[in-house]
């Protein structure tokens, strides 16, 4: 038997693009380390905070701490605020990451037919106003009430 859903071509597309590429603040919802042998990486949960059309969406990401990744790591704990005593001591308090607030730049990449989310680039919550006030402005509506 045969069944013809109407969109289901399209559905994979719209559901991985939810949160589009760009700018975006957000807080720290959850964390976990995960230990691979030749990649250990933190799997972050965010939760979206502006603009406020994506306002409660989650993404996630991940960091690698690979030596050659480090500097990343480090950068996204600075601008997002993470306590720079245990930073200096090389030390990561998982549940010190819950609820720290940032901006990260966001793009969606495809690897080995599979669309990652990237997380490119980091600053801190302070700086959201002046960052967001260079995003394009909204489309207007096309709906009619």
């Amino acid at each position: 038997m045969k069944r013809r859903i109407q969109g289901l071509h399209e559905a994979d597309q719209s559901a991985s693009n939810q949160v589009l590429d760009g700018l975006l603040l957000v807080r720290v919802d959850r964390t976990q380390h995960r230990w691979d042998t030749r990649k250990p990486f933190y799997l972050l949960r965010f939760s979206v905070v502006e603009p406020k059309d994506l306002t409660g969406q989650s993404i996630t990401g991940r960091l690698y701490c690979t030596p050659k990744a480090l500097w990343k790591l480090n950068w996204f704990l600075r601008d997002f605020g993470y306590d720079a005593d245990l930073l200096g001591r090389d030390e990561i308090d998982d549940k010190g990451l819950i609820g720290l607030r940032g901006v990260i730049k966001i793009s969606h990449v495809v690897v080995n037919g599979t669309s990652l989310l990237s997380l490119d680039a980091f600053a801190p919550a302070s700086q959201w106003d002046e960052l967001s006030s260079s995003l394009p402005s909204p489309a207007p509506s096309s709906e009619v009430a």
